[in-house]
């Protein structure tokens, strides 16, 4: 790679303002098209997803989105004068809005439902046309909140009323200050802090806006753009940190910019590609999976990683061509020369660390691993499931709306079943009529509500409201009851049949789908992980150990969903509001991210050991010089990571929430605990073991050389 390092620092200039120009491009084609984003089916070949099918097959309906208006009265009831009065002004007043395509209101016969047993909270639903302008529903949502008073408390939920928290722009600065502050406080240089950060905005900058021209050929989610820059950010800045650091050595052993540059770029910037690589050969992986939201997702951080190494590799070469020798503080310009690698000797707090886990291997391992490992426990009780408006803030107006129809109505009320009912026969609609009433008899059910079938309809709808809330195990063991025990003896001699569906049951069809494959996707890219890094290390021992320490780290980031988000612990501290289970498609992509972030570290790590080994064949020193060398870069580049996933905890979306303290917590433990303790102590331990490959497979695979040069080991001492 020197030759690509030498001609970014001869045009530096040309190379800054084809990146500008590349920026403003897209930029400007953004402008002229905008963006596509929308999402895919979640599941296919599913009772949810048949029952879907066939509701939308049978509706003549051209309503679109709706929503329900919820009201409370304090110590009072709704049908008072004086509440009703002003509910039912404004019920009127909402049908006549354009763009209301109905408006059930309690306060007529057919609606007397609406109003609960108590008497204190009632609900309207509020059907509009399709493809309503949204300014139309937000004039609809001031209406009805309009008589709100001290005595009346309104508040609205419901596909059409649903406010989606936008990321929040000041969190995510927030994360990009500190990366700076620690990287200012380490190196004492502004350069320094400035050059990862510039290039990782500049590569997430342009992933940003080719991910929205993208989005008109691919079906991507709209949170692709926010996880792109969550991972973006974070590798971006680390890459470029490892080539500005191994730079700056080069710097202080005395060569010249030019020659130092092509130099990093020939050692770190190797590392770098291939550490990119692996993130994007396990983000792709998820494809394998064929569910649409996840594949546009992959897709989509796959670019952004892609962009994010090719700044590191063409755009920091030219600003550091720019910035000559200021990458160094001014007290490190006034003695250059001195020795790059001093800490290998045992000098400086990461050289003394490398030399005391060398010499207490088995204990500090077994130490590391037994915190790793109480982390992860928490994992084996994960439970998928999708958010609703019981996991927001108590704040927001969709959560109030919530907890007012659970308290009025039951809980179960938020999350009713749909069965579609396939009824072609008069005996057909017979059994559909017996259904309904055994259905009545079994637990947890509080309700269950056939919908008349008009006169040729072959297609019936039965709703039930369970005795639980929608994200309760309770409610799933009843989908699973009503599928398995309750549905097929009433099937059974007719040409009835029925599927369960609804919001509820497709949450827990999705998260069934995504839990069968999570299995043979974490085994495909541990494949090819192990595959790369034999390749890269040529060495059967060092791959492998990588391989079940990343699924540690994986275990490790599913353990803090767990506690924070699942079982609740914290979560009103961090603003993330109740409990809930954890989003269906978090636990695959954070297998995938921090798979990709893990062999990172790993390839950082070992890459140094390796070079050390190709240059002496001594096995514990280079594990002692690897660690003592790359200590420092490893542990700041966690820091890093740890602040710009951090901060995305406190953006006010849930799923980017459990994206970002997953990732924040692990990356940190990876490096501090996995990289910086139990490899170096099991590389000591295992000694030359560490490089061996049959001679067979060493002739047989491709040589690529991830630190540069020179990588075939001299064997010499063992030490």
């Amino acid at each position: 790679m020197s030759p690509l390092a030498r001609w970014c620092h001869r045009h530096r200039l040309a190379v800054v303002l084809l990146w500008v120009g590349l920026l403003l491009t897209l930029g400007a084609g953004v402008g002229a098209v905008g963006s596509a984003f929308g999402n895919s089916p979640t599941s296919q070949n599913t009772d949810s997803a048949k029952a879907t099918a066939l509701l939308e097959r049978a509706s003549n309906s051209a309503a679109g989105k709706s929503g329900r208006v919820v009201w409370q009265v304090a110590g009072g009831k709704v049908t008072e004068p004086a509440a009703e009065r002003a509910m039912a002004g404004a019920l009127d007043r909402i049908a006549d809005a354009p763009g209301v395509a109905s408006v059930s209101s309690p306060y007529t016969p057919a609606g007397r439902a609406q109003i609960s047993e108590d008497g204190g909270t009632a609900y309207a639903t509020v059907a509009f046309e399709r493809d309503v302008a949204d300014t139309r529903i937000e004039h609809v949502k001031e209406l009805a909140t309009a008589p709100e008073s001290g005595g009346l408390h309104i508040a609205l939920n419901g596909q059409a009323f649903t406010v989606n928290p936008k990321p929040n722009a000041v969190a995510d600065a927030m994360g990009i200050a500190l990366a700076f502050v620690v990287l200012l406080l380490v190196f004492r240089a502004v350069w320094v802090a400035a050059l990862p950060i510039i290039t990782a905005i500049v590569g997430v900058g342009t992933s940003a806006v080719a991910v929205m021209l993208l989005s008109h050929v691919i079906t991507l989610s709209d949170t692709t753009l926010t996880l792109g820059s969550l991972i973006g950010l974070g590798v971006g800045i680390d890459y470029a940190l490892f080539i500005v650091n191994r730079h700056r050595a080069n710097l202080k052993a005395g060569m010249g910019v030019a020659e130092s540059t092509a130099k990093a770029l020939n050692t770190s910037g190797r590392a770098v590609v291939f550490a990119g690589l692996t993130v994007v050969v396990a983000l792709l992986g998820m494809l394998t999976l064929n569910v649409g939201i996840i594949n546009g997702m992959a897709i989509g951080a796959a670019v952004t990683v892609v962009l994010t190494v090719l700044a590191a590799i063409t755009l920091l070469p030219a600003l550091l061509g720019m910035i000559g020798p200021r990458v160094l503080s001014r007290r490190e310009r006034r003695a250059p020369g001195g020795p790059a690698g001093a800490s290998a000797h045992g000098t400086g707090p990461w050289g003394r660390w490398a030399q005391r886990v060398q010499a207490r291997p088995r204990t500090l391992g077994l130490a590391a691993l037994a915190v790793l490992v109480a982390l992860a426990f928490p994992a084996l009780s994960l439970r998928l499931g999708a958010s609703d408006d019981g996991n927001l803030p108590t704040t927001s107006t969709n959560r109030q709306a919530y907890d007012m129809i659970a308290e009025g109505f039951g809980p179960g009320f938020n999350g009713p079943l749909v069965l579609a009912v396939e009824a072609p026969t008069a005996a057909a609609k017979a059994a559909e009529k017996k259904l309904v009433a055994d259905l009545e008899q079994v637990d947890r059910v509080v309700s269950a509500t056939a919908a008349p079938m008009k006169e040729g309809q072959t297609v019936g709808v039965i709703s039930i409201v369970p005795a639980t809330s929608p994200q309760s195990a309770a409610t799933s063991d009843l989908i699973g009851h009503l599928r398995s025990e309750v549905i097929p003896p009433a099937e059974r001699g007719t040409s009835m049949r029925v599927y369960v569906g609804g919001t509820t049951a497709g949450n827990d069809d999705f998260a069934a789908v995504l839990m069968g494959k999570l299995p043979v996707f974490v085994l495909v890219i541990a494949a090819l992980g192990f595959l790369l890094l034999t390749v890269a290390f040529r060495s059967l021992l060092i791959p492998a150990v990588g391989a079940v320490l990343n699924i540690l780290s994986i275990g490790v980031a599913f353990g803090t969903i767990v506690v924070v988000f699942q079982y609740g612990f914290g979560a009103s501290l961090l603003g993330l509001g109740a409990a809930g289970p954890i989003e269906s498609f978090v636990p695959i992509l954070v297998v995938g991210i921090m798979f990709g972030l893990s062999m990172d570290y790993q390839v950082f790590l070992v890459s140094r050991m390796r070079e050390e080994w190709s240059h002496t064949g001594a096995g514990h020193r280079a594990v002692r010089v690897g660690q003592a060398e790359t200590g420092r870069v490893i542990a700041v580049a966690a820091a890093i990571m740890f602040c710009v996933f951090g901060s995305f905890v406190f953006g006010g979306m849930r799923v980017i929430s459990e994206f970002g303290l997953s990732l924040a917590v692990a990356v940190a433990l990876d490096a501090l605990l996995i990289r910086m303790v139990v490899v170096p102590a099991l590389m000591h331990l295992c000694g030359r073991a560490n490089w061996w490959l049959p001679r067979w497979l060493d002739k047989a695979m491709p040589r690529v050389s991830v630190e540069g040069p020179a990588d075939e080991p001299r064997p010499r001492s063992v030490q």
